[in-house]
């Protein structure tokens, strides 16, 4: 396959690709099922004609409500062929907040995963439009009574998936993303310069995070692109990882810094066989070094960083495997490169670009960019330029050799006494404590510095947490001005689905009564 010309940019022609060129080859795995290529292939497309039976044109949307499952991937496939576009909804969200995404979605179907048919009636008369509610059972029964027609495949510009962002402040924006925004940079290519593109016949990726985000979704596509099997999980469970692991066919896999954390804590962990693991993703929260040197030393496989965000189709910058040292080195501390196909600059307030090792807020351009979000054209506009760059809101620097450094989400940056303290550099400075498992910084309102910075630990089990012990430890690694003036420790850090922090979370009891969460 020629390295600069992709044989595909939508679901459609990917699928009939592999179909043709690797029938047998086992495409998914969830369960004990298996679908090989051929039967993928076959199965798409009725998802195709059924939702033309059901009246669906291109750029309807449908809506999934459940977990990871084969079903999901074989309803987003064949929905995207025809350009009908799906909108998984997090699971673990509220009952409000389904009904809002799947009301804001405008879906025309809301297909209920296994385990989920009696929660879904309360939300069953809240949205608007909806035609149809199909159960998991019942999807089944009409996809295979249903014969594969012809259809009018989706071009490459034509929305094909609807994430919804995490919702940290404010509602949650649907960013619509197109067939060439999750296809354009993922095709496998043989690159020197970053050998993980290239994937060997029989590899497998371990799909576990959540469907409704990009790293669970994303990754879907990432190894459709491959034509290499999904060895699927209905969600993140570090046994139920493991035995997926010692079957074999894994070979990737990508996890946020808290589930790789979870994955070591078990008992398990340090008698399985890795051997299989060629390459372990990370990303999606900042990962402590002595985290990091702990996966190295036990998983033994190559380790890739991946920064991105919903809005870019997830990672556009990727951390090699030769810049990740178990002894540390500067370069294990930033994001790493651009992909090929990606730019990036960092912009200051006036939207100028910035001299290397300036902090500004980092900007990307990309096939890989959102098509926007979602009925918002002014939210769109605030985040997208004319001229095709991103604002991703993250403050950063670029070295003089093209590596990024990201130090937090601009607004969680704390103004201290006029000084900026970026929390991801605190909470690095923090994590070394041997009594410490888990540390968010976020800055409370204070009279005399506008804000001060509080520390909000989790102690590792058995083991007790000192206000007086982490601000004399946090002293000695960072500047007096960065460390916490208070620590609270509480048994565990809030998140989302996909594994950030809610820091608006933390900071909403010390804020309470002020108009705004700046001082």
């Amino acid at each position: 396959m020629p390295s600069d010309v992709p044989p595909y940019l939508t679901f459609d022609q990917c699928l009939r690709h592999w179909a043709q060129h690797r029938p047998h080859v086992t495409a998914l795995t969830d369960e004990g099922r298996e679908y090989d290529y051929a039967m993928l292939d076959d199965l798409t497309a009725r998802v195709a004609s059924l939702l033309l039976n059901l009246g669906l044109r291109k750029g309807d949307r449908i809506a999934w409500l459940g977990k990871n499952a084969d079903l999901y991937v074989i309803l987003l496939f064949g929905a995207a062929r025809l350009g009908v576009v799906m909108t998984p909804v997090g699971w673990r969200l509220s009952a409000e907040e389904w009904s809002y995404i799947v009301n804001d979605a405008q879906a025309r179907i809301l297909f209920v995963g296994a385990g989920f048919e009696d929660r879904v009636a309360a939300i069953a008369s809240t949205p608007k439009g909806l035609d149809h509610i199909v159960s998991a059972v019942e999807a089944w029964t009409r996809i295979e009574a249903t014969s594969p027609g012809a259809f009018e495949p989706a071009d490459a510009d034509d929305a094909a998936l609807q994430l919804y962002t995490s919702g940290t402040t404010g509602r949650p924006k649907g960013a619509v993303l197109s067939n060439r925004n999750l296809f354009g940079l993922q095709i496998p290519r043989v690159d020197p310069d970053a050998p993980w593109m290239h994937w060997d016949t029989g590899e497998g990726m371990l799909c576990s995070m959540p469907c409704a985000h990009i790293g669970g979704s994303g990754l879907y596509v990432r190894t459709l692109a491959a034509g290499a099997t999904i060895h699927n999980l209905a969600e993140f469970n570090s046994d139920e990882v493991l035995d997926r692991v010692e079957k074999g066919g894994v070979t990737r896999f990508f996890l946020v810094p808290a589930a790789l954390q979870l994955l070591l804590e078990n008992p398990r962990c340090t008698a399985t066989d890795f051997s299989c693991i060629k390459y372990i993703l990370y990303g999606a929260a900042p990962i402590p070094l002595e985290l990091l040197r702990r996966c190295i030393s036990v998983f033994q496989a190559q380790f890739i960083q991946a920064y991105g965000m919903t809005e870019t189709t997830g990672g556009i910058v990727m951390l090699p495997p030769k810049d990740h040292d178990p002894e540390g080195n500067p370069r294990m501390r930033s994001a790493g490169l651009a992909v090929k196909g990606v730019e990036l600059r960092i912009v200051g307030p006036d939207g100028n670009e910035l001299a290397t090792g300036e902090v500004g807020e980092i900007s990307v351009r990309s096939t890989n960019n959102m098509l926007g979000y979602w009925n918002l054209p002014e939210a769109t506009a605030r985040t997208m330029t004319d001229d095709g760059w991103i604002h991703t809101g993250d403050a950063g620097y670029l070295d003089e050799d093209g590596y990024l450094y990201i130090h937090d989400r601009m607004k969680d940056m704390i103004i201290s006494g006029g000084e900026n303290v970026y929390p991801a550099e605190v909470e690095s400075a923090i994590y070394g404590h041997p009594a410490v498992q888990e540390v968010a910084v976020i800055g409370i309102p204070d009279p005399k510095w506008g804000e001060t910075v509080k520390a909000v630990v989790v102690p590792k089990p058995g083991m007790t947490v000192e206000a007086e012990d982490i601000i004399a430890w946090a002293r000695e690694r960072i500047a007096a001005f960065k460390a916490p003036r208070s620590v609270d420790v509480i048994e565990a850090l809030p998140r989302n689905a996909s594994g950030k922090i809610l820091r608006k979370d933390l900071r909403a009891p010390y804020w309470e009564g002020y108009e705004r969460m700046v001082n």
